[in-house]
């Protein structure tokens, strides 16, 4: 008989396995000092490229100042229980209201934590009856929910509405057979690449085949549409989307989430999603900081811009050094570069140590062999002369990795 941990002990994982050499500089890196676009990484100051504060409401003056206010009035605990037991308050059904109001739904349900609350709802929505049909880069959390899902799945390819098609034939023969019906899966932004989920494509084949559409809008909620409304409504398709999914963690700089959609949905949810029913409620400071963050999102229309003309100058700025930043039409920003790992370690080890910049680096498996990725998450919190600055000392360090200055048997030590 095997012991498990021996198996662990022998393999890592795709992404583990590097743990050695990455801890603590490329992986679960310490940054320290005040949130915001400057911060200190090891003890030096560096611009940093990778919160996602997108409407720089982190550090927001206003925001700390509601939530010390509603830490001392109501403290960490309350309520204690989970809603459906004792958990419920007035505050926690007014966001609930107001997030409905905002996003033109008939009903919205708090959830305590985006990636838990995103794979809950999928698997409290679908029967072994029914079919899931999702895009291929779908968030971790979507396809962690689609892995909870009893009955048939099914992958499109990226935005190929080709693929999504035949996979639509697939799950109609199926439901057929078995009486259920189809969910189809997307983003409204990919957090990855940054090009949108073709929403309207997707909405415009529902007559033929008769599906329900969820949308995971975790990086378009806040950023896209009117004052924020997401993608869907920047699409021109928000009432076409039958379960929309919004986190705190982005626009909003907290923590939780929510889904909206029908009330009786919402009604089946409530006292259907495994992950809530049995998870202490949101603490009333979240919430209360949650109300006060949706209202400067509603009423505050200069974050959004002030972002979007960072956004703009950032990628425009880029491309204009020669640089890939893919398909990206939102404010993610993906910068492509070509190497192996050892390389992708020494670019980042140089804008680190040498030109003080921090954003976040992606690798083989999450992407493909010879691609390096490095992510860079625009905010409000950010200068023209931060743009100006980085994108100088991107252009210098891409010459570097053409000419082959960071060529290497070896991941970088530091």
């Amino acid at each position: 008989m095997n012991d498990i941990f021996d198996k662990i002990r022998k393999d890592l994982g795709p992404l583990g396995q590097y743990a050695k050499h990455s801890h603590g500089y490329f992986s679960f890196p310490k940054l320290e000092g005040e949130l915001g676009a400057h911060m200190t990484f090891r003890n030096k100051p560096v611009l940093v490229w990778s919160l996602n504060n997108y409407l720089g409401l982190a550090n927001h003056p206003d925001v700390r100042a509601v939530d010390a206010q509603a830490a001392k009035d109501w403290g960490l605990a309350y309520p204690m229980g989970a809603r459906m037991m004792s958990g419920q308050t007035k505050y926690h059904e007014q966001l609930e209201d107001e997030l409905s109001d905002f996003m033109g739904k008939e009903d919205t349900f708090l959830l305590n934590y985006g990636y838990q609350g995103c794979m809950s709802a999928i698997e409290a929505l679908l029967s072994r009856h029914d079919v899931l049909v999702y895009d291929s880069e779908c968030h971790a959390c979507m396809i962690d929910g689609a892995r909870l899902h009893m009955g048939k799945r099914f992958v499109f390819q990226h935005n190929d509405m080709a693929s999504l098609d035949k996979q639509l034939e697939n799950a109609a023969r199926i439901t057929k057979e078995t009486g259920g019906g189809i969910l189809v899966m997307t983003e409204g932004v990919f957090g990855m690449a940054g090009d949108q989920g073709k929403l309207k494509e997707i909405v415009e084949r529902k007559a033929k085949y008769n599906f329900r559409l969820f949308v995971d809008d975790a990086h378009g909620f806040g950023m896209m549409g009117r004052d924020g409304r997401g993608t869907a409504d920047a699409q021109g398709v928000q009432d076409d989307v039958d379960v929309y999914f919004g986190t705190f963690a982005k626009a909003m700089a907290s923590i939780g989430a929510f889904i909206s959609g029908p009330e009786d949905v919402m009604l089946y949810m409530r006292y259907n999603m495994r992950s809530q029913i049995y998870a202490k409620s949101l603490p009333m400071p979240i919430v209360i900081g949650a109300l006060k963050r949706l209202d400067m999102i509603r009423t505050m229309p200069e974050l959004s811009e002030k972002l979007w003309s960072i956004t703009n100058a950032l990628q425009s700025g880029l491309k204009n050094a020669g640089m890939s930043i893919g398909d990206s039409n939102s404010c993610v920003t993906p910068v492509y570069m070509k190497g192996g790992i050892p390389e992708a370690t020494n670019v980042i080890v140089d804008l680190r140590e040498n030109h003080s910049i921090f954003c976040s680096i992606v690798i083989y498996p999450v992407i493909p062999k010879d691609v390096i990725l490095l992510r860079l998450i625009p905010t409000a919190a950010h200068s023209i002369e931060d743009v100006n600055y980085t994108v100088e000392r991107f252009k210098m360090v891409n010459e570097k990795l053409l000419a082959g200055a960071y060529k290497s048997e070896t991941i970088a030590t530091f």
